[in-house]
């Protein structure tokens, strides 16, 4: 079966790398005799710039395609290609630095150090990335996505909401070029499940980056601009 992203004719360095492609991918989960079988021979791509909803049920595959587009989990078989890197060719330091470097990760919950400020959540996230003058990132990326008035409160007080976009500024003053989101607006009421869906938006529009939302909402799936459905660990595109 062909690659789904290797371009024979055209020389290695001039490929243009997906930002996450899986190849006959299956994820098969064991506990004594039992097997759990949740990816079955996934194929997909994400190209770079791409803002894309990944939909299914519970039980469909999904959580488990995020947790190995995140590098969390490696796959039992198949290939996953996450900004050029295979995770199976990668140890385990390589995976976290992958992580701690290129990827944002936001969840529906659980996003924050609750006890530290929005400031410095955003500040810690960018000297765990290794980035210049992070204060200053941290203070222009919140003020950016509406949260200026907001820098020195805790992130347990902020509403859910706001939590989600102190976690969606921390990826755009990162400049992370892939953002994962799972479930990032299962907890929020209509009025700002628009207000973090647009923030996301913005991270593809005007940073650039490859927003991946994983969700069992046809509704937050179709604010992206293309989803893939998995189904008993398939896609449909």
């Amino acid at each position: 079966m062909k690659s789904l992203w290797v371009e024979p004719e055209r020389p290695a360095a001039e490929i243009e790398w997906p930002a996450v492609a899986f190849h006959d991918v299956f994820r098969i989960f064991r506990t004594g005799t039992v097997e759990t079988v949740a990816l079955r021979g996934l194929e997909l791509r994400i190209d770079r710039g791409e803002f894309v909803g990944v939909l299914g049920p519970s039980g469909s595959g999904k959580s488990t395609f995020l947790s190995l587009a995140a590098a969390l989990d490696e796959p039992s078989a198949g290939e996953v290609l996450v900004l050029g890197h295979s995770l199976s060719r990668l140890e385990e330091n390589e995976r976290a630095r992958l992580r701690a470097e290129e990827l944002a990760l936001i969840f529906q919950a659980t996003n924050l150090l609750p006890a530290l400020s929005a400031l410095e959540n955003v500040t810690l996230a960018l000297e765990l990335a290794g980035k210049s003058t992070p204060r200053d990132r941290a203070v222009e990326a919140l003020t950016a996505f509406g949260l200026g008035e907001r820098l020195g409160n805790r992130a347990g007080a902020l509403s859910g909401g706001e939590q989600q976009r102190v976690a969606i500024a921390a990826a755009a003053a990162r400049e992370a070029p892939l953002v994962l989101a799972d479930e990032p607006t299962g907890e929020l009421d209509a009025r700002n499940e628009a207000i973090v869906l647009e923030a996301l938006a913005t991270l593809r529009r005007d940073h650039g980056a490859t927003v991946v939302v994983v969700t069992h909402s046809e509704r937050v799936a179709a604010a992206a601009e293309r989803v893939i459905e998995i189904r008993d660990g398939k896609a449909t595109q």
